[in-house]
């Protein structure tokens, strides 16, 4: 173990994170737990963490259940494609690994959704594999310390070689959490070098290479608010890939015109209500801004909704997978709980 490994194992013992609810040995809750951790905040995965593992408790649960009974769980924490690819990685697992979990970070990386650092970090704490990783928080503390720059291929090369150097090869599984903790809470975006256990010897001065920042495009969809009194809104599953793959919403169209096209293509008829105000969503790459309008005299043609790509939602319960601005629309505009 270097001198880094230990300082950095040393802070953790006293200042790390302990007892979140997925900090066990068991690969079905570590992965679970990395997949969910990929872009997302440990305060906002934790309460998604613990139903969901209510509703699929091990890997065989998850491997038979529906997509839908997946996304229902997922709805809400976002990057949906997460959700899509633990599905058909449990279904692999199931039926490739009947005797258990692969014990190798080249097997794991196999799997959909599974990349080469958290495949590192699942093999890392469920089964002590001295495996390096280098997600958001490693990166941040190991490109500061050896003052790496840039996020082409050679920066890249670079700070693999050095997580590769810092893993120890015993303490493994305490070490991954510790540097992930170090860049968490200690060496976040506005570090507090006062008290990081590195800091001596780090090459950081205090100011990071202010990062090429654009405008994000704005787009802009008119969606249908078809609402029955006795059997809800209509839903209709939205193509199995792309932004809310899979999921539940609302019939769309990029332009108010095109709207009522698309009731027809439903099979059903009516006339556009008054549009109510939008509401806007912020994703990764862009923002989006979403317009109801309610369709009003519909025909009564409610079989439409027979079919496995249409629905009835009244509300209560989960209810189906849904965008969780879809949701919020929902609940604002149709007082739909």
């Amino acid at each position: 173990m270097d001198e880094f490994a230990a300082k950095v194992l040393a802070w953790y013992r006293s200042h790390g994170r302990h007892g979140l609810p997925w900090q066990v040995r068991d690969p079905y809750v570590r992965w679970l737990a990395e997949v969910m951790l990929q872009q997302t905040t440990v305060t906002a995965v934790i309460p998604y963490f613990q139903r969901f593992m209510a509703a699929f408790p091990n890997v065989q649960a998850l491997a038979r259940a529906s997509q839908d009974e997946v996304l229902a769980q997922w709805a809400g924490l976002g990057y949906y494609a997460r959700a899509r690819h633990l599905h058909a990685a449990a279904r692999l697992i199931v039926e490739r690994h009947a005797d258990g979990f692969p014990r190798t970070a080249e097997a794991w990386a196999a799997l959909p959704g599974v990349g080469p650092s958290t495949a590192a970090a699942i093999v890392a704490f469920a089964f002590e594999v001295p495996a390096p990783i280098l997600d958001a928080n490693a990166r941040r503390v190991l490109s500061r310390y050896h003052a790496v720059t840039g996020r082409d291929g050679r920066a890249q090369r670079k700070l693999w070689a050095h997580a590769r150097d810092h893993t120890p090869a015993l303490d493994v599984a305490a070490y991954t959490q510790a540097i992930m903790d170090l860049g968490a809470l200690v060496c976040r975006k506005a570090p507090d070098c006062a008290v990081c256990p590195i800091a001596q010897g780090c090459a950081f001065e205090g100011k990071d290479t202010p990062p090429v920042r654009r405008p994000r495009p704005e787009r802009a969809v008119f969606m249908a608010v078809i609402h029955d009194p006795d059997r809800g809104v209509l839903l209709v599953r939205r193509p199995p890939h792309g932004i809310w793959g899979g999921l539940w919403s609302l019939p769309e169209s990029a332009e108010l015109t095109s709207l009522p096209a698309v009731v027809a293509a439903l099979g059903l008829a009516g006339r556009l209500g008054t549009a109510c105000a939008p509401i806007r969503h912020a994703f990764t790459h862009f923002r989006l801004s979403i317009t109801p309008v309610p369709i009003e005299q519909v025909s009564p043609r409610h079989d439409v909704a027979k079919g496995r790509d249409a629905m009835w939602y009244k509300g209560g319960g989960p209810g189906p997978g849904m965008p969780a601005p879809i949701r919020r629309l929902l609940t604002d505009y149709l007082e739909v709980p």
